[in-house]
């Protein structure tokens, strides 16, 4: 077990009152406890993705419906973002952290007890929601729980914060498509597995030690605001709002929200258990590209992953344009290993650039920005399917988001050269 003295260097602030006690759980340990229920709580983000077209059936529910359903879901990120995501800075981090879990288990309830399209949107709401409470939080706590258990050690709680992140979403529609699929039940099993598991999460999250103390004194509350020191804005800017954060999120938005229309519609396949493979293989080919590349010098990371990123969208819009299934596949894990790099450099470039007392807030800057980007395109593409066939609106969505990335690209660049 570790004791906490009265200030850890490198915590944003005093350590709180309770902390001077001999924890529960160690801050190695919380740390373990920390990544494990960000990645629950992220793979359940997920788990609807395989299940929206049983959804459609009992529904009755048409294919735009799905791409509100999905938005209402990155509303409800961005809203806890701008609204509640930076408060751990003042109020401490395990609370924050216990405040998402808890709403992911509210969520899991109300997908149990609701239907209809209007269900949908409350449980999605919420569990976005509770997800935009926990990046942030999460994200800042790995951190600091690793700086007081090795402080002399490797500091990799940004990969491990990125690998829980997007290994999270990726687990979401592989458990959720295989148990749709084998499972009695599949619009119940997922969610009373994911109740459980998030259960769990809660009870351990709460023995995890706290890092921040909850200033004391008058608060003026204030939404989000990005807060970033004016010597590293520009890097923030091009990293985490051009490329990684609004462009590599659209990205994951268009793989999570229409992968089964575009598997049933263009290419004829409907197993839920292959719609929950090729969801997930966007987002674990990030989590595996993240690892791959992280020895590589900040340049040629960038460009490696603007090429993946280019590359896999040209294949999607060629896959759909084709109707080809091996290149649907193949696009999900190539565009998915670019956006991986890019948005993990994001939060690296977020992190140096904070300072401790401040961390949370600018982190969830940057995960409001991917946010935004999750929600807008694929809502917008969603409208468009009202008038405009699938097929081309998935093309017209590929070239829009390769342009974007194109055009940060240069500036990504420069930026990463000069350290």
């Amino acid at each position: 077990m570790t004791t906490t003295s009265t200030r850890t260097p490198g915590l944003a602030g005093t350590a709180p009152r309770a902390s001077r006690r001999r924890p529960l759980v160690s801050h190695g340990s919380g740390f373990l406890v920390v990544a494990l229920a960000f990645a629950t709580a992220m793979a359940f983000s997920t788990v609807p993705t395989p299940l929206y077209p049983l959804y459609q059936v009992r529904d009755g529910l048409p294919t735009v419906a799905v791409t509100v359903v999905f938005a209402a879901y990155a509303v409800g990120v961005a809203a806890s973002l701008y609204l509640v995501g930076h408060l751990s800075d003042r109020f401490g981090r395990r609370r924050v952290l216990l405040l998402g879990l808890a709403a992911e288990l509210v969520a899991a309830v109300l997908f149990l007890a609701l239907d209809g399209l209007g269900g949908l949107v409350v449980a999605r709401l919420v569990s976005g929601a509770g997800i935009g409470a926990v990046t942030a939080t999460a994200t800042a706590h790995l951190a600091e729980l690793r700086a007081v258990a090795r402080p002399d050690g490797p500091r990799d709680a940004s990969a491990v914060a990125g690998l829980a992140n997007i290994g999270g979403l990726a687990l979401g529609p592989l458990v959720g498509g295989l148990l749709a699929q084998a499972a009695p039940a599949p619009l119940t099993t997922p969610y009373v597995a994911f109740a459980v598991l998030l259960a769990a999460a809660v009870l351990a999250a709460a023995l995890v030690p706290e890092t921040v103390a909850p200033a004391a004194g008058p608060y003026a509350y204030r939404p989000q605001r990005v807060a970033v020191p004016r010597s590293g804005r520009g890097t923030f800017v091009a990293a985490a709002a051009a490329a990684a954060a609004f462009a590599g999120f659209a990205v994951f938005g268009l793989f999570t929200s229409l992968t089964p229309s575009v598997l049933a519609t263009v290419m004829h396949e409907d197993s839920r258990l292959v719609a929950g493979l090729v969801s997930a293989a966007v987002f674990a080919s990030a989590a595996l590209a993240q690892l791959a590349s992280g020895r590589l010098a900040p340049a040629r990371q960038v460009a490696l992953a603007v090429g993946l990123t280019l590359t896999g969208l040209v294949v999607l819009a060629a896959s759909v344009g084709f109707a080809s299934l091996p290149g649907f596949v193949a696009s999900a894990v190539v565009a998915g290993a670019g956006v991986g790099i890019l948005f993990r450099g994001a939060l690296a470039t977020a992190g140096s650039l904070a300072e401790p007392h401040r961390r949370g807030e600018v982190l969830a800057g940057v995960f409001l920005v991917a946010y935004v980007g999750l929600a807008v395109p694929v809502l917008l593409l969603g409208l468009s399917l009202t008038v405009e066939p699938l097929r081309l609106m998935v093309v017209v969505f590929a070239a829009a988001t390769a342009v974007l990335v194109a055009l940060a690209a240069p500036g990504l660049a420069r930026r990463s050269a000069r350290g």
